[in-house]
Formats: C-alpha cells, sequence, structure tokens
C-alpha cells in the first residue's frame, strides 16, 4: 500500500499491507487495546508491516510515545482475530486497533512507561471523539477473546485511562471470604453470573454450569478489573466488581 495522511495528527506513517473493507459498510464504534507480546518494538512494528504476517493494526505505539500509523482508520485492519462481544463476531470491522510496544507475559510482563500511557489515552481520546466511541467500547483483546489471548495484560493500567475518560472502570471490591463459584458448580445462581457476564459483553453461554470456558471468560474479567488475582473462580470481588459495572453503565444510560 502506498503511504497515506494519518488520521491522528501526532502519528507518523508506515503503511501495512494487511488490511480490507470494514464488513456492510460498518464505522469503527470500538477500541481494542493489544500488547505486541514481542522483545523488540522494531521486531513488532515490522511484523505487522510485512505481508507474510498478515497482522496489522491501525496505530502502535513505542515506549518513549512516538505513534505510528499503519492502516487508515477507514480500512479493516487485521489484528483482533477470532473475537467476539455482545454477539459481534467480527471485531476488525468495528474497531480501531492499537498495538502498544511491550514484551508482554513472554517478556515477564514489564510495566507500561508513563510516556507510552500518556500517547495512548491521547490517542483513544482522539478517535473516540472523532468517531463517538463510548468510553465502555474501549477494551482490551483478552476481553474479546478469553482464553486465547491475555493482552494488554493484568498491569496495564486501566484506572489511569478511566481517569482520563477512556475506558469503563469502578474500584475493585476487595478479596474476602464468602461464597464462590468454580468448575464443575450448576444451578440458578451460576447461570445468574453467566447472564451478568453475557450483558456487560462477554460472550459468556446461559447454561447454568460452570465450564472451562466460563473459567477462560472469568479469568478474562478479572485480568481487565479485578488484577489482585486471577484465577477464574467467582468469588464475592468478582462478582460484586461485575454487578457494579454494569450498575455504572445503566446510570451512564440513563
Amino acid at each position: 500500500m502506498t503511504s497515506f495522511e494519518a488520521d491522528y495528527r501526532g502519528a507518523s506513517v508506515r503503511p501495512s499491507p494487511n488490511h480490507g473493507e470494514r464488513a456492510d459498510g460498518r464505522q469503527p464504534d470500538m477500541i481494542l487495546l493489544h500488547y505486541t507480546g514481542m522483545s523488540t518494538p522494531d521486531g513488532a512494528l515490522d511484523w505487522l508491516c510485512r505481508d507474510e504476517s498478515q497482522v496489522s493494526s491501525h496505530y502502535f505505539v513505542h515506549e518513549n510515545g512516538d505513534i505510528v500509523q499503519l492502516v487508515p482508520e477507514h480500512r479493516r485492519a487485521w489484528h483482533a482475530g477470532k473475537s467476539t462481544w455482545q454477539n459481534e463476531t467480527d471485531i476488525n470491522s468495528l474497531s480501531i486497533g492499537i498495538e502498544i510496544a511491550n514484551a508482554g507475559h513472554p517478556g515477564g510482563l514489564p510495566d507500561y512507561p508513563e510516556a507510552q500511557i500518556a500517547a495512548v489515552i491521547e490517542l483513544c481520546r482522539d478517535c473516540g471523539e472523532r468517531w463517538s466511541i463510548a468510553p465502555e467500547r474501549v477494551l482490551g483483546h483478552s476481553d474479546v477473546a478469553p482464553v486465547r489471548k491475555v493482552d494488554p495484560g493484568e498491569k496495564f493500567p486501566w484506572r489511569e485511562l478511566h481517569a482520563a475518560g477512556v475506558g469503563h472502570w469502578v474500584k475493585p471490591a476487595p478479596i474476602a471470604g464468602g461464597r464462590f463459584f468454580q468448575r464443575g458448580d450448576k444451578g440458578q445462581p451460576v447461570e445468574a453470573l453467566q447472564s451478568m457476564l453475557s450483558l456487560y459483553g462477554y460472550a459468556t453461554e446461559i447454561t447454568g454450569e460452570f465450564s472451562d470456558k466460563m473459567a477462560g471468560e472469568v479469568e478474562a474479567f478479572q485480568r481487565h478489573f479485578r488484577p489482585a488475582r486471577i484465577d477464574g473462580i467467582a468469588d464475592f470481588s468478582t462478582i460484586d466488581t461485575l454487578h457494579r459495572l454494569l450498575s455504572a453503565l445503566r446510570r451512564y444510560s440513563s
């Protein structure tokens, strides 16, 4: 692909060939955040721009806060893979993908530098304003692809983004004792929890049985919203945090 003019004025441009048309004329209404999970930023950026990789994103954010645009926002970048959110399965057609240079879990999950997070916040705010993207539609790859993906990881500062008006967040409930649900549990309380996860957006099936798949979805939720313990067990802290997130959404939309 030849060069193009950056949609975000603070970005330089390095075109990637890995993109296509957004399906059915869709426009982006969500932002999906990733970490690169590779040992070097330059290697990750090079991979996203190679035809043989068949992957890309709209933006790449370096550790020092420099931003590179790889794909025009009106095009469908190939960053989400097999993913689902709120019953939508073609996440690539309705999202803007942002790759954040970070070695991720393979590299020991290093902290995200302040300059990098400040750049991510500004980029998300700019994209959100131009495309009218609701704060709760700023998500991590692990939210839309539980088990399969774990980025941007439990050390990503969602609280800091939320304080700047990006993303949806509430203070997690403290981890304590009390009733919990885990793999193998069955019944109406499990079904109620599945309904809450599904209502928030996760691809949780309403079966009344706490399956391995559900445990992965609970882990994804914990990784984003209650990262102090990621074990796939729906304890009081997890359930209460989810309930307050849903309550906040209802107040926001009313």
